[in-house]
């Protein structure tokens, strides 16, 4: 019987990122097989059957699988430079929960299932929670293979590489009907918990949220000879939309706006770009609000480029409307753990895919410092076993 702390003491050297430090640990890349193979191992050890579907998500079964089985897991891949737990600490909770029920000698009634859903983060396909996407058809299958990682690898030659078929890649109507509960645990990725009172929280929404590619183009040019004055340069009316895009958000309350990645083309030093992309990130608890958000960005988008004499256009790449967990789970979930709040969360998860077909919750373990998505992502060993208990109490109480 490992703890969660144990486990995850197990893979701290793997996807480790020099550069940007932290964990590097994109869908099938080197460090995100080898997690997959480690949990299969581990899985497999503790008498689990283990299937990987045609999306990519592998499951580990406790008893035979069959429709309406309660089912809980996450993910293994990162962001790139991301913390220790985001992922892996429900992964690592799940495998440490079904050891404390056997440990307590329980004999599930119904099968019990964990999961692990590939892409959650969309590092490197540009689409979060694809696995999740896939199996529900909450995105075409067309749209999914066609995708393309930054060396222009589409999706379809990575996961037939990676053993899967692309023709049976897609809604999977069978798979999903064997999950009759979902419940996932994540460190929580915000400040909510706070560092005193319980270190668990039960998830009640995940706000709106979604992504969208802006291309300036402009005229590239040689950087020496091209008077400032002669220039139509992307790059600076990128500048002007980066802060715009701070500031419209600025100015609506609850609203999230942020441009995390930018990649100039060609990419020279003494080269005048001739097209900058930007990928924008925007959330907002009410969806209209968002949509409001992102029509206010765009028109500054492009006051900002004609001013340089470029042009800009805006593409959504992916989008989720606001979900609120079933509240009949909830409600159980909250019988069985009392002393644990609510909590909402402006982060997107696995489960808030899954919300949409099956009854979906999420469990959360305290970050004392609230921050994500960064080597300086915490959970202290303490409350990382605390979410283990809980999260054996849980499925307990819901088998």
């Amino acid at each position: 019987m490992e703890t969660v702390n144990q486990l995850l003491d197990s893979i701290k050297g793997v996807g480790r990122d020099a550069v940007r430090g932290g964990y590097s640990r994109a869908v099938y890349s080197t460090p995100e097989l080898d997690l997959r193979q480690w949990f299969i191992e581990q899985a497999q050890q503790r008498g689990l059957d283990v299937e990987t579907d045609r999306n990519g998500i592998i499951w580990a079964w406790w008893g035979k699988p069959q429709d309406g089985a309660l089912v809980t897991g996450s993910h293994l891949d990162s962001v790139p430079g991301g913390g220790a737990f985001d992922g892996p600490l429900g992964v690592a909770s799940a495998l440490a929960a079904v050891d404390i029920l056997k440990a307590r000698g329980v004999q599930p009634p119904r099968p019990l299932a964990i999961t692990v859903f590939p892409e959650e983060e969309g590092s490197r396909f540009g689409v979060a929670c694809l696995g999740s996407r896939l199996l529900t058809g909450a995105i075409g299958v067309e749209k999914a293979l066609n995708l393309r990682d930054a060396d222009g690898n589409t999706f379809a030659d990575v996961a037939r590489s990676n053993g899967l078929d692309p023709r049976h890649v897609g809604p999977d109507p069978e798979a999903l009907a064997r999950i009759g509960d979902f419940v996932e645990l994540h460190v929580e990725q915000g400040k909510g918990l706070g560092n005193g009172g319980p270190a668990i929280a039960v998830g009640s929404s995940i706000l709106g949220h979604g992504r969208w590619k802006l291309s300036v183009n402009g005229q590239g040019n040689h950087a020496g000879t091209t008077l400032m004055a002669d220039r139509a340069d992307p790059m600076v009316a990128a500048a002007q939309i980066v802060l715009a895009v701070r500031d419209t958000a600025a100015k609506q309350p609850d609203a999230r706006a942020t441009v995390g990645r930018l990649t100039p083309v060609p990419g020279g030093t003494n080269v005048i770009a001739s097209r900058v992309d930007l990928w924008l990130d925007a959330r907002h608890p009410d969806d209209a609000v968002t949509a409001q958000l992102i029509e206010a960005i765009y028109r500054s988008a492009k006051e900002a480029a004609a001013a340089e004499g470029c042009t800009v256009t805006l593409t959504e790449e992916s989008y989720s409307d606001t979900v609120y967990f079933d509240a009949g789970l909830s409600r159980r979930i909250g019988a069985l753990l009392p002393d644990a709040p609510v909590l909402a969360t402006g982060a997107g998860h696995d489960a808030g895919v899954l919300a949409g077909s099956v009854p979906s919750a999420m469990l959360f373990v305290r970050n004392p410092s609230g921050i994500s998505h960064s080597p300086e992502e915490y959970v202290a060993d303490e409350d990382a076993a605390t979410g283990a208990v809980a999260l054996a109490d849980v499925l307990e109480g819901l088998l």
